[in-house]
């Protein structure tokens, strides 16, 4: 038995901000699953009502007070996983790890929202662009140890423009955070155990892909100075069952936007 499965990434920048745009990324995309980060909402402040008011009566979250934070909410029951450490022991809720029960068999879900890593690309003379690339390092060694990885998805802002063309200049952002060689290298190193970039898997490499615009460019959609920060990754098993991507660029333009907007990959799992 195989099941379709749509999954939705989004950085929504507070989710108490932003609530009254989920059902328009609902709408457009149809996902069966929404995988939310930067949330900004402590877990007692939650609104807990919100997901099934969506038509996604399963949620799980993890928050804290204005940053951080992520948020999965689904029409497929889960379960929360706890099986990944406190990464770099800060405590500071970046992951949320649970198991859709799909009739085919239980599908695990992560879903990540890494370090920013600051403004200076520089390990000694930034604590924030070393906790970046030690949460990298960390997990990538994580799913290292995890050689049976299987029905597995991983999706977030993984802050992080691995290739070429996930910016819109290489040559001017290659020293620039999120497009460094020592973060480059390192995402690439963390897919490389045991997933395939899933959104990569429909545009060729040699295309143009973004999923953020800075705020910062009034005219996003003319100047186009963008980056792909938003990932979704599936176990190698399920790369044959990809079937459609979608970024939803238009949400750049709704009320009061995400700096980013929403990626979903549908598959047959």
């Amino acid at each position: 038995m195989t099941e379709h499965l749509r999954v939705a990434t989004w950085n929504i920048n507070s989710l108490r901000l932003r609530l009254k745009l989920l059902p328009l990324l609902s709408a457009a995309l149809r996902p069966d699953v929404i995988c939310l980060q930067e949330t900004k909402v402590p877990d007692a402040l939650f609104p807990t009502a919100a997901p099934a008011e969506l038509g996604y009566p399963f949620a799980a979250w993890r928050g804290m007070k204005g940053y951080n934070g992520v948020a999965i909410l689904s029409r497929i029951p889960l379960r929360t996983l706890d099986i990944a450490p406190d990464w770099c022991g800060r405590g500071d809720c970046r992951h949320i790890a649970v198991a859709l029960d799909m009739r085919s068999g239980p599908v695990e879900l992560h879903n990540f929202y890494v370090p920013a890593g600051g403004d200076v690309p520089d390990r000694a003379a930034n604590p924030k662009f070393a906790h970046k690339l030690d949460f990298v390092a960390e997990a990538t060694t994580w799913f290292a140890a995890r050689t049976a990885l299987a029905r597995t998805v991983l999706v977030g802002d993984l802050n992080i423009a691995p290739l070429e063309h996930d910016v819109w200049s290489h040559k001017q952002l290659l020293g620039v955070v999120s497009h460094t060689p020592p973060e480059t290298e390192g995402l690439t190193g963390w897919l490389r155990q045991g997933f395939h970039d899933a959104v990569r898997h429909f545009v060729p490499e040699e295309r143009k892909l973004y999923t953020w615009w800075s705020y910062r460019n009034r005219d996003w959609r003319a100047s186009d100075r963008g980056r792909r920060l938003d990932h979704v990754w599936v176990s190698r098993d399920l790369r044959d069952g990809l079937r459609t991507h979608s970024i939803l660029t238009d949400a750049r333009d709704w009320t009061q936007p995400s700096d980013h907007v929403p990626v979903q990959v549908e598959l047959e799992v």
